[in-house]
């Protein structure tokens, strides 16, 4: 039990860095490679990408120790991962619905509060032991939700959860 809670705590502690390094990377060096990967403007979107990510990789580092351990690893992944992406929009959108504003510190506390949310319910969900034989689903829609961020970074949909709120415009 001890050990999922220090596997947690490092996934946690990985996100936050790497998260806020992806936040940066791309306008620091403007260099495309990085722009799948990293935040290439201030659209909810972009924010979602940055937890990903890192969440993501975490997970593959983590999967190679502990998925024969828990046979509901990637499903509990999923779940964790997802849950976390889908905090951002909604206390983004719920905060500024309300105060009709958002500053960046609070962005930024939203960000944390959403990869603390996520890695929460998959240490719930490991220390339930949940089960799933639905593994290879769950990679899938990983890899799946990985492609969408890679391709919305480029090609955007014209809606507001795309739009960057200081500049106005859509993807790079």
């Amino acid at each position: 039990m001890k050990k999922i809670w220090l596997w947690q705590l490092a996934g946690l502690t990985f996100t936050a860095v790497l998260g806020t390094l992806l936040h940066f990377l791309y306008g620091w060096t403007d260099n495309i490679a990085f722009a799948p990967f990293s935040a290439v403007n201030e659209s909810t979107w972009e924010h979602m990408k940055i937890l990903f990510f890192p969440m993501l990789f975490f997970a593959w580092f983590q999967g190679v120790f502990l998925k024969k351990e828990y046979v509901g690893f990637w499903c509990i992944k999923l779940v964790g991962i997802f849950f976390g992406i889908v905090l951002i929009p909604i206390l983004f959108y719920t905060y500024n619905g309300i105060l009709g504003q958002s500053p960046a510190w609070v962005n930024v506390a939203i960000f944390f509060l959403a990869a603390i949310g996520g890695y929460l319910l998959e240490t719930k969900l490991f220390l339930m032991e949940m089960q799933c034989k639905r593994s290879r689903l769950a990679v899938f829609l990983l890899v799946a939700m990985a492609v969408l961020f890679v391709v919305f970074t480029f090609a955007p949909l014209p809606i507001p959860l795309f739009q960057d709120p200081i500049t106005g415009r859509y993807g790079i």
